[in-house]
């Protein structure tokens, strides 16, 4: 029996058709309005920072893959489709009257169009969605640049592999997806229109649709042969041996000759298709096919596992060292662990009995001194020169070196930022959210070396850092002149801000007690002042205030994405970012330097690791690297953000880098070169500490000198963890590795005390020290990387951090100590171990905070501990404890505290007098002889009664009566310096 299905069936009516359309435009606008207003949000923010060709270069690339990819897969689709529906039988036979699928078929001949351009048209935007986001792949292919470096196997350039062999797979994926779509569409409308039928012994197939079906899988396999060509050069990133990335000797004498004769076969199977679509044979096919899967099965995988399991294994140290020796070699250069980069000592034993004369004699190292933890004194910058509660900072501070008065020295480093999140309840409005409370004001500096007095016990005052502020008021304060002390894009500033505007109608933005109606001047944000622009962002943000306010008026602007981080990550999306963005004040301006990094993850036999677990440790307030996993990175752009009107700048720092010439090709302009970066900005780059760990990690396995050791493993370091943390004395522990540290010392070797960071290494599995690796941010060896090897047999073992945290911590005077300073309402927090090559052996200095355990307290340095050579110190300076550990006299070489009794504040700066350490809530003044104690206790008396009214008028939101109390707090607190003699 066979039936035809009918010609056409009733069509919509005029009306429903409307309906149908207007439903569909509404449904399309529901899906893209959202992608349309984020797309003319990020134009305008691209217009605001300069670089609107990276957007249009973004945008275009990702528009032609849109059709690329949605026209390849949709347009195959279709020819597919129209093939099978042309080449349907004109009856169909049943095999009963009841016809399950002849609605389906009478469906369809109705609505031929419908479905036949309907069904590519969302198959082509389904994939072209999908392969628009592989732009990065295509630009790569576009611009790639020779490295100059060719690999050991085929002998190509390793741009081959990182640049046009991603864009073969991508392209030869997307034909593959092409085709199978393709070949399923062919066989579902086959089936529909009787091509292809189930029933009877076997089924059948018309002449038409067996051409079609087969020449579709000859065109696959053949694609197929293609693939397994290019999988040849994948090998070279082969992970079949856990112990390196590479070609393993399996790969190159058993995976890559059955690459070729499964090519050769597949060549062959697909002839097979196309001779038995031609001549009605379907055996030929049939046995094709069974053919390729044996053949990859016995091939491709029984082979090399026959190969390996017993020809390798037993001799592994032998087959896979020319492996391992082409691995080294290109992980050292993808790495920049390469002799050219690295001076590996190993003429430092670290074994010294150093006398006191030599420590004195030391005007590098120990004079310099870190005793302040950027990483603990973030509360103590907020509480001692945070001044306002909207002021804050970054929960890690920052490290850098500055001149100040004709001496060069680390400073501990902080923009005084906004942070609407400390505002008041009653400040929590809209208009003081995003109006008034929109930029911070200051940069904080502290000598990284000194505090303000010692800490003698649990009842006295000091223990602080010295730190200053530059800002509106005073320019100066810190020794650092900033002439734009304003900071309107920050790490804290996470959210926008609306900024400038006409005098009289817009609120006026908070800019210090005695001026509040500062209007922005800058070039920074995006115009607001026009109502189709005050529709887009009420839009974006859900915010109807930003529509209807009247506080927005003419010249208004809009500020977001206003974090450094994010800007630059933004404005270069091909950049991996470092986690710790760092202020720096370059020719009066405060600017974020932000470090970026090119990545791969191809290069051909480096060694890949994990970004994110290498660069993981137990520093808090960074931004923490995503789980990539990459085998190249370079510190190849150095960025800044102005902290005033957020331009950014990027300029190319590795000049020989590959990826970053293939970049700049792409985006022509975008990098500035590197001779335009001045002076003044290249005294302030930091080696950046994502890139250390990165290099640290790889550096554990690959300091040794030849295959056999790297296999054996046996002189592998490990990256120690971090003793000051809890659980780091356990050595079963999941603590964090041990963060490299920014000190500014003379290592050995140099002569003179430079900026640099560092890290001890351990054994593996082990404890005591097996190397100190430092890396220099000077500008004139910039990058330069030094080692200090220590010899492994015989000698006394030196003592690693762990070891030397075990020994402070069951020293009795500090145990001692540690029972007298801490209490039940006090903590202890241990800062950071470093360690520091001094006389030839290693000082490790330890400084120790004490915090009460209430919401306005803040850390301040109870005590120093030192160890060389099995020696301990422990005092509460560096100076005594220098004098423990090495006789009388020899803490004379370091700095000791300011001795002039400063608090360590700004002058006018706190919000609140003099911190009792012991407890109490009240201020205990000094005990000083020659000052009238009576006007000591009226000064603290009005201390007190001025913070009173602060509070009062910050509830109230007065901010007349916030300005009166600030100056007569700020009288208070310098009448009381100056009668305890606690000024500067």
């Amino acid at each position: 029996m066979a039936t035809r299905p009918p010609a056409s069936l009733p069509k919509l009516s005029r009306r429903a058709r409307v309906l149908l359309i207007i439903a569909a435009v509404i449904v399309l606008l529901l899906l893209l309005g959202a992608r349309l207003l984020d797309t003319y949000v990020d134009w305008l923010w691209y217009g605001e920072v300069g670089a609107r060709s990276v957007f249009t270069t973004m945008l275009l690339t990702r528009v032609a893959l849109f059709f690329a990819t949605g026209l390849l897969v949709g347009g195959l689709l279709a020819l597919s489709l129209w093939l099978a529906y042309r080449n349907r039988p004109v009856f169909v036979p049943v095999s009963s009257a009841e016809d399950p699928l002849a609605r389906y078929r009478t469906l369809i001949a109705a609505r031929t169009k419908l479905f036949g351009i309907g069904i590519p048209v969302v198959a082509g935007l389904i994939a072209g969605a999908s392969g628009q986001g592989n732009w990065q792949v295509v630009q790569l292919w576009l611009n790639g640049t020779d490295f100059g470096r060719t690999d050991p196997v085929f002998d190509k350039d390793a741009s081959f592999f990182t640049f046009d062999l991603p864009f073969y797979g991508w392209l030869l994926g997307w034909v593959f997806v092409a085709l199978v779509i393709s070949f399923f569409g062919a066989l579902v409308t086959h089936y529909l229109f009787g091509g292809v039928r189930l029933a009877g012994r076997g089924g059948q197939v018309s002449g038409p649709a067996r051409v079609h079906l087969l020449v579709m899988i000859g065109v696959f396999v053949l694609f197929k042969a293609l693939e397994y060509f290019l999988d040849r050069y994948e090998l070279l990133l082969s992970g079949r041996n856990d112990l390196f990335t590479g070609a393993a000797y399996t790969d190159l004498n058993a995976a890559m000759p059955a690459k070729l004769i499964l090519l050769c076969i597949s060549v062959l199977c697909a002839i097979a298709f196309f001779v038995g679509a031609f001549l009605k044979n379907i055996q030929l096919p049939a046995i094709a096919l069974v053919l390729l899967l044996l053949s990859g099965l016995i091939l491709g995988v029984a082979w090399p596992a026959v190969l390996e399991q017993f020809s390798v294994r037993p001799n592994a140290n032998e087959k896979e060292a020319q492996s391992i020796e082409h691995n080294m070699a290109a992980t050292k250069y993808a790495y920049q662990l390469d002799p050219g980069h690295v001076d590996m000592r190993e003429d430092y034993t670290g074994n010294s009995n150093a006398t006191p004369e030599e420590i004195r004699a030391d005007s590098g190292t120990i004079p310099n001194i870190r005793l302040l933890d950027p990483n603990v004194l973030s509360s103590t910058f907020t509480q001692r020169v945070g001044r306002e509660n909207f002021y804050g900072f970054p929960k890690k501070l920052d490290v850098d070196r500055y001149t100040v008065d004709g001496e060069r020295q680390a400073y501990i480093v902080a923009a005084k930022e906004i942070n609407t999140s400390g505002l008041a309840e009653n400040q929590q409005t809209w208009i003081n959210r995003h109006l008034v409370y929109t930029h911070g004001n200051g940069f904080v500096a502290a000598p990284a070396n000194t505090i303000d007095r010692a800490l003698e016990d649990a009842n006295s005052d000091g223990g602080y850092p010295l730190a200053r502020t530059s800002d509106t008021q005073n320019p100066t304060g810190a020794g650092i002149e900033v002439t734009e002390p304003r900071i309107y894009y920050g790490e804290l500033a996470t959210d926008y801000a609306i900024v400038g505007g006409t005098k009289g109608q817009a609120p006026g933005e908070y800019d210090t007690a005695t001026d509040r109606s500062y209007l922005y001047e800058g070039k920074g944000g995006v115009p607001i002042d026009n109502l189709f622009n005050r529709l887009v962002f009420a839009a974006q943000y859900g915010e109807r205030n930003i529509l209807f306010s009247d506080q927005i008026s003419d010249g208004a602007k809009i500020m977001y994405h206003r974090d450094p981080r994010e800007r630059v990550e933004k404005i270069a999306p091909w950049l991996t970012v470092d986690g710790d963005p760092y202020p720096a004040v370059v020719e009066g301006r405060i600017k974020w330097i932000v470090d970026g990094y090119t990545t791969l993850n191809n290069f051909p036999y480096a060694q890949r690791t994990s970004l994110g677990g290498a660069t993981q440790d137990s520093l808090t307030g960074v931004a923490r690297q995503q789980d990539n996993r990459i085998n190249y990175i370079r510190n190849s752009v150095k960025a800044t953000v102005d902290a005033y009107d957020g331009t950014v700048t990027l300029y190319e720092m590795d000049k020989k880098d590959p990826v970053l010439k293939t970049w700049m090709k792409t985006f022509p302009g975008l990098v500035k070169p590197n001779k335009e970066i001045t002076p003044e900005l290249r005294e302030h780059f930091r080696y950046p500490e994502d890139m250390f760990k990165v290099q640290r990690e790889l550096l554990t396995k690959y300091h040794v000198k030849n295959a056999q050791e790297f296999y054996s493993t046996q002189t592998f370091w490990n990256v120690p963890q971090d003793p000051t943390e809890e659980g780091g004395l356990d050595p079963n522990s999941d603590t964090a590795n041990q963060p490299p540290y920014y000190i500014y010392a003379q290592a050995p070797g140099q002569k003179e005390p430079t900026f640099q960071i560092t890290s001890a290494l351990t054994p593996l599995a082990r404890q005591y020290l097996a190397a100190w690796v430092t890396v220099s941010s000077e500008p004139d060896d910039y990058g330069k990387m030094t080692v200090l090897k220590l010899p492994t047999g015989g000698g006394q073992q030196l003592e690693g951090p762990v070891q030397v945290q075990n020994a402070f911590q069951s020293n009795p005077k500090f145990t001692q100590d540690r029972t007298l300073l801490g209490n039940q309402s006090v903590d202890i927090i241990y800062g950071n171990l470093l360690t520091l090559p001094v006389a030839g052996g290693f000082l490790y200095v330890e400084p120790v905070y004490i915090q009460q355990r209430n919401a306005q307290s803040y850390p301040q340095l109870a005590r120093v501990l030192v160890s060389f050579g099995g020696r301990i110190g422990v005092a509460s300076t560096l100076n005594e404890a220098l004098d423990e550990v090495f006789g009388e006299g020899t803490g004379e070489a370091a700095t000791g505290p300011a001795d002039d009794g400063s608090s360590g504040g700004d002058t006018g700066d706190q919000q609140q007098p003099p911190q009792n350490p012991g407890g109490d809530d009240q201020a205990s003044p000094p005990a000083n002889g020659d000052q009238n104690e009576a006007e000591i206790a009226q000064a603290v008396d009005d201390i007190q009664t001025a913070l009173r009214k602060l509070k009062d008028a910050q509830k109230s939101g007065d901010f007349e009566a916030q300005g009166k109390a600030l100056q007569e707090l700020d009288a208070a607190a310098q009448r009381y310096e100056e009668l305890t003699g606690s000024g500067n």
